[in-house]
């Protein structure tokens, strides 16, 4: 029986095998808290009521040591919703040694050298399954809007946002190749063929950024979708991020009790459209509040964060300008130093969660910017070649995960929502 399912057990005799959270004892009675990694449990062992054997089995368990037990199944006398394990039987798998994580405060550093152990706490435990449901809330969500799943490359000879940040490899006879930073240009390719798509994988970024938002390894969504243009790509990013949420709120409650999420702002965001900002809008919004941008720089944490600080729904700032802009992003027809793009800033200090555009479908248009960029070359053809047969408006965007799952889990350091982070001064364990 999983943990999980419990409350179809009640009266009845089940076995758990799993792991020894905490335990307590009175001396003549035995409080042992299990987790199976579908979810925790109490188990209560009365000495007086199991044999010699059993009771000298609890009294030699170690925090983390393995085992199987068996009892049955009954309702919290106190707590409604809460059951318990009444145990009959307790079979050591393994005793653990002691174990190095402690009830006592520990740093970051010593929790991230320790990570595969820190894994196993409640937190842990509650944010690795929040970052499941949020992919497969994204499977769902992209499917439920006829996206084919495509599999883009990890090993590519292009940039898609420039050189300066990407990680080089050696690839036989070929020369440097580049791991990706975004499958953004091959998934392009792809819905030629299937119309609508998104691929889901990790991506690498060679910024020395220190900061709670950055990885150096993080998984990346892209979309794309052909005949879809500027405002209806903003739409379909919406209804995902409302989509994830609402699933979230659904299926994974328990893990946000665990976490102490405040889920109000959540809820709230769900009944609300998300506000949308034209880049010199949020521009002049900034500087009413006291920032000093200017017109033609980015946005930094702490303008986002200015421009989302009385705002219960994400902010899309779109149509920037050209110049602060990549390559393949479209002109706006009706100013030619702004692209139709756009940013999604979340709630609650979440920074950036989605970067998106409509791409640029004029081959000669594309083709001049490529060479301004310094990136023309084969590696670019099969690019251009895009727009040569059967070209039609499309847009995409890019979802990163781990910002998502930070954003959904309360977490405010990016380093919590992937099993084993990688940033600049730390590849191990």
């Amino acid at each position: 029986m999983l943990i999980k399912n419990i409350s179809q057990y009640v009266n009845q005799e089940v076995e758990i095998k799993g792991w020894l959270y905490n335990k307590r004892s009175s001396g003549s009675i035995a409080f042992l808290e299990l987790r199976d990694g579908s979810g925790f449990v109490q188990a209560v062992v009365v000495k007086s009521g199991v044999s010699e054997e059993v009771w000298n089995n609890v009294e030699k368990l170690t925090q983390e040591s393995s085992l199987v037990v068996v009892g049955s199944i009954s309702k919290h006398p106190k707590q409604e919703g809460v059951f318990e394990l009444q145990v009959s039987k307790v079979e050591i798998v393994q005793i653990a040694e002691e174990y190095p994580i402690t009830k006592k405060e520990h740093g970051p550093d010593f929790l991230l050298d320790n990570r595969h152990l820190w894994l196993r706490s409640k937190k842990q435990w509650a944010i690795q399954r929040v970052r499941d449901e949020v992919i497969q809330a994204i499977y769902d969500y992209f499917h439920e809007q006829d996206f084919v799943k495509i599999d883009t490359p990890i090993i590519t000879p292009n940039a898609c946002e420039g050189s300066t940040t990407l990680f080089g490899i050696e690839y036989f006879d070929e020369g440097e190749v580049f791991l990706s930073q975004s499958g953004q240009l091959y998934l392009e390719a792809a819905i030629m063929s299937v119309g609508r798509g998104f691929d889901f994988g990790p991506t690498f970024r060679a910024e020395k950024s220190k900061t709670k938002r950055h990885l150096t390894e993080f998984w990346m969504m892209d979309a794309e979708a052909a005949y879809v243009e500027h405002d209806e790509n903003m739409d379909i990013q919406e209804a995902m991020v409302k989509f994830i949420a609402r699933r979230c709120l659904e299926n994974v409650k328990e893990e946000l009790v665990i976490l102490e999420r405040d889920i109000a702002p959540i809820e709230r965001m769900l009944t609300l459209p998300f506000a949308r900002l034209t880049y010199k809008e949020a521009i002049e919004k900034l500087n009413h509040l006291g920032s000093d941008i200017k017109f033609g720089e980015d946005l930094g944490n702490d303008d986002e964060g200015m421009l989302t600080q009385d705002s219960p729904v994400p902010v899309f700032i779109h149509k920037w300008p050209k110049t602060i802009k990549p390559f393949y992003m479209k002109v706006d027809p009706t100013d030619p130093e702004i692209v139709l793009n756009n940013d999604l800033i979340g709630i609650e200090g979440a920074g950036e969660l989605i970067g998106g555009s409509q791409r640029e479908d004029d081959y000669e248009v594309l083709k001049a910017e490529i060479q301004k960029e310094g990136l023309s070359g084969p590696e670019y053809q099969w690019y251009l070649d895009l727009r040569k047969y059967g070209s039609v408006p499309h847009s995409g965007f890019g979802l990163g995960l781990e910002r998502m799952v930070g954003w959904i889990c309360g977490v405010h350091h990016i380093r919590e929502t992937i099993p084993f982070p990688r940033m600049i001064n730390r590849v191990r364990p």
